[in-house]
């Protein structure tokens, strides 16, 4: 996650992030209800989105780079056409399933869709701030915690893992050979042991420093309807590309 954050100073970085998640939130049921059959409306969603990537100032570049994530339903998506059932019909001299060609684009649509709106919420967003945003919209206090932890966990397993890669390169081990494999194996079982052990001495360090619960809030002032209208803009348009959409 942090990774995927652009510290900046935008308008799209400075909303309040309870009114991002719930933008974000909405823009993904807009695309999920929108008719497959309404390609149309897709090139509509991506044009917000390349909106709001020029006002928060994010490349089209960083984008498409971390969206290769989605590559394997890219593949499902693909090969659908051709292993589907169905009426088939000729797309440049090639036979494909017609239902298949559909639900593969629906899936490419969609998930590719789905991807870049996560993906421009985490880049506007601290890892920090989602959790202060879930705390503000009264989200259940025990998800709150799961993702708290989450975040911190994971920082916690890619220490170990560039530590005990290191050692292991320290050793004579080279990952490139066939035969080592067993190796990689089993440091992976004690990366799994060493992880779990060091994630309870972390939640042991913050339950000593305090840790109820919660994240404690920044305690800024209530967001205004000026703030809430500018920041669901963008899902608003989404909305009405949707009424759109399904429109007889």
């Amino acid at each position: 996650m942090p990774l995927l954050h652009r510290p900046d100073d935008t308008p799209a970085h400075r909303l309040p992030p309870q009114v991002k998640i719930v933008a974000a939130l909405a823009a993904v049921l807009c695309v999920v209800s929108t008719p497959r059959e309404r390609f149309w409306a897709f090139g509509l969603y991506l044009a917000l989105l390349s909106a709001v990537w020029v006002i928060a100032r994010i490349p089209p570049r960083w984008i498409a780079t971390r969206a290769l994530i989605e590559v394997p339903f890219v593949v499902l998506a693909l090969a659908l056409p051709f292993v589907a059932g169905g009426p088939r019909v000729e797309v440049l001299g090639v036979a494909v399933s017609e239902p298949g060609a559909l639900a593969g684009w629906n899936i490419l649509a969609k998930g590719t869709l789905g991807v870049l709106v996560s993906l421009t919420l985490a880049a506007t967003t601290s890892p920090r701030d989602l959790i202060v945003g879930l705390h503000r919209l009264r989200v259940p206090t025990m998800v709150i915690t799961i993702a708290t932890l989450m975040l911190r966990y994971l920082e916690v397993i890619a220490d170990e893992a560039k530590r005990m890669r290191t050692a292991r390169i320290c050793r004579g081990h080279d990952p490139r050979f066939l035969w080592q494999v067993g190796a990689t194996a089993r440091g992976i079982g004690t990366l799994f042991v060493r992880s779990y052990e060091r994630g309870e001495r972390v939640h042991l360090a913050m339950v000593s420093r305090g840790w109820t619960g919660a994240m404690p809030d920044s305690g800024r002032t209530p967001t205004s309807r000026t703030t809430w209208a500018a920041g669901l803009a963008p899902a608003a348009l989404a909305a009405v590309v949707l009424g759109a959409a399904l429109w007889p």
